[in-house]
């Protein structure tokens, strides 16, 4: 049976390719995803995707994925450092959860070098751009593969 997992981005994702490209890169995130469903495909997912800038939302697709995923890849953006609502939501659910960030967040401001997040996550990727993704969702899969 293949591995459902979510992949779940926060606030200003949507704004990839034009959003500060020196920090994330010129790939869109339909770029990103788009790659993300062929390696998925090929590790024998299947993904859905959901991006929102609202944190209750975030949070309902979270509690949604406990009836139907095996796992999230969750790149929170900048919920990252403040949304105790979202750690609290990623403990509620137990599924793994592997936190994703294009940029290397401790190579920037100070403030983005702590996560309330990570401590309640499955693991954290950080710093490889759009490949960021892909290890993300390649370690995700292997973590389930060892489980069944």
């Amino acid at each position: 049976m293949a591995h459902q997992i979510l992949v779940l981005n926060g606030p200003n994702l949507n704004l990839l390719g034009t959003r500060e490209p020196t920090v994330y890169g010129s790939d869109t995130l339909a770029d990103i995803l788009a790659e993300l469903q062929e390696l998925a495909a090929a590790r024998g997912a299947e993904l859905r995707d959901v991006q929102s800038n609202v944190e209750g939302e975030l949070i309902n697709a979270l509690h949604d994925a406990r009836a139907w995923a095996d796992g999230v890849v969750f790149n929170p953006g900048a919920f990252t450092h403040y949304s105790y609502a979202l750690r609290d939501a990623i403990s509620a659910v137990e599924l793994p959860v592997v936190e994703t960030h294009l940029s290397n967040v401790h190579a920037r401001e100070a403030f983005r070098h702590t996560s309330v997040l990570s401590a309640v996550c499955l693991g954290v990727v950080a710093g490889f751009g759009r490949h960021s993704y892909a290890v993300a969702l390649d370690a995700l899969v292997r973590h389930l593969d060892a489980k069944a």
